[in-house]
């Protein structure tokens, strides 16, 4: 009897090639504005770690330390000695976080209103917050001996808030070893010295301070974002300025493997860039401590701190009122962006209380007017008011709003007036936005109006002038209030 193939043939496994290839023209078919950060609006984060330990200047210590003439080299030289003898290495020891407890972060969190929540997972000082097998300097290995970002991850999780994780450490890489003119180049965040342990090549201080092969330090750039994704799944990963030091291949390569990460467990993820360092069809545009100043298509996030003058904790750092904070959210909002709020927690891990105060302040404005920012889409203008924003961009001078600013917001039917301070009781507002001059023929039927937070509707009268109203006898807020407008 012959040989036969029937009903015995063997068919080879075709292995299942991933729904996104490694190049900005696949990678460019998923939706860069995941549904969760379209309705969140509103996140918190914490710069925190070996940069807590100084509590000196601000968050660059660890490179003007290393500066001769600097104030950061003086104040070093005074503390703890020269940095040839003491190093940016030697406070990994004193980075102890002791009573850092991720719950508690989590709850506090939760209480000031955020949605999405994290860490710097990795700072441009080379120091890992995680228990990685790339990075020797590692909070598992040294320091604190504990996986502090995987510890507040679980905790944001049981929470219920999306997951942040924000990577700095592109501006790590040095580039200038054989070029002493351009040692100071703020490009590389610490600058090479020969005196200087930034300039030495025993392995592990090298990898600590960037003076790395480039192809070495690129492969380690992916490698660590992958552990991050593998292990914790953040569901927005920040990138800070300089990935153009990162070549293209290994950008496409994350970003493919991201992706792909993400339909596997069936989730929507985010990731952001600065100033066109990755193409807008598959991240986020970030704008640190800035905005647009007019309503956009694309959605875009806004990074911010409650501090004055650092991102990360020192013994004399300044902080912004909540009516401030508040106001850019409002204002971000009403133009299609969204805020993530940076706290600066003591190397030991506790959030200041003055801190605490802030963003619960916050989170006592959201429980009554979140209505107005979260799930809320852009109006047909942003607001009205005397105070202007002349540019779009990153780093803008502060701008204080006034009662006579407004910011609008819309949910479907309903439109969101946030009134941006408190003009006194009982005093005439006109909206006036609700004109043919502004709207043209696309004026609203407004069928009611009220004030969130105030019992009952509110009187109003819609005229060739806008919607006239006048605030309650008694005050809503001194920060901000919302009229909500109801409309046919």
């Amino acid at each position: 009897m012959g040989l036969t193939t029937m009903g015995c043939a063997i068919k080879k496994e075709k292995k299942e090639q991933p729904k996104y290839q490694a190049n900005w023209e696949s990678l460019s078919e998923y939706e860069a504005a995941a549904d969760w950060f379209k309705d969140a609006k509103f996140g918190i984060y914490a710069h925190w770690g070996v940069m807590s330990v100084p509590a000196y200047a601000n968050d660059w210590y660890a490179r003007n330390m290393h500066i001769e003439g600097t104030d950061e080299y003086k104040h070093h030289v005074e503390t703890y000695g020269e940095p040839s003898a003491f190093g940016y290495h030697d406070f990994v020891p004193m980075f102890k976080a002791e009573k850092f407890d991720a719950d508690a972060w989590a709850d506090l969190f939760e209480k000031s209103g955020a949605k999405f929540a994290g860490l710097v997972a990795e700072h441009h000082d080379g120091w890992s917050n995680w228990g990685s097998k790339i990075n020797p300097w590692n909070a598992v290995n040294m320091g604190p001996k504990r996986d502090v970002y995987g510890e507040l991850s679980k905790a944001i999780h049981k929470k219920n808030m999306k997951l942040v994780a924000s990577f700095h450490i592109a501006r790590n890489l040095q580039l200038y070893k054989d070029e002493p003119e351009n040692w100071l180049k703020s490009i590389s965040y610490f600058p090479y010295n020969p005196n200087m342990p930034t300039s030495s090549e025993d392995p592990l201080l090298a990898k600590m301070y960037g003076n790395i092969p480039k192809e070495t330090f690129y492969k380690d750039w992916l490698g660590q974002l992958k552990e991050v994704i593998d292990n914790y799944s953040p569901d927005l990963i920040y990138f800070d300025s300089q990935t153009q030091k990162i070549p293209e291949n290994y950008k496409n390569e994350f970003a493919a493997y991201y992706f792909n990460d993400a339909v596997a467990k069936n989730k929507q993820v985010v990731f952001t860039h600065k100033e066109g360092e990755f193409p807008k069809t598959v991240s986020l545009e970030d704008f640190e401590k800035g905005r647009m100043n007019k309503i956009t298509k694309d959605f875009w996030l806004t990074d911010e701190t409650v501090s004055v003058g650092s991102w990360s904790y020192t013994n004399t750092l300044g902080l912004k009122k909540a009516d401030e904070i508040i106001h850019i959210l409002a204002d971000i909002v009403s133009k299609n962006g969204a805020l993530m709020l940076n706290v600066s927690p003591m190397a030991d891990g506790t959030i200041p209380q003055n801190q605490q105060d802030v963003l619960l302040e916050i989170g006592a404005w959201l429980k009554i007017n979140g209505e107005a920012i979260y799930g809320s889409r852009t109006w047909d203008v942003f607001g009205e008011g005397p105070t202007k924003q002349e540019k779009s961009g990153m780093f803008l001078d502060k701008i204080t709003y006034t009662p006579h600013d407004i910011r609008y917001t819309r949910k479907k039917n309903t439109i969101y007036a946030i009134v941006l301070g408190w003009p006194g009781n009982n005093m005439p507002i006109t909206l006036t936005s609700f004109t043919t001059k502004i709207l043209g023929d696309n004026i609203p039927n407004i069928k009611r109006v009220s004030i969130l937070g105030h019992k009952g509707e509110v009187p109003f009268l819609l005229d060739t002038n806008g919607v006239h109203f006048k605030t309650p006898e008694q005050k809503i807020d001194d920060k901000a209030f919302v009229v909500k407008i109801e409309t046919k």
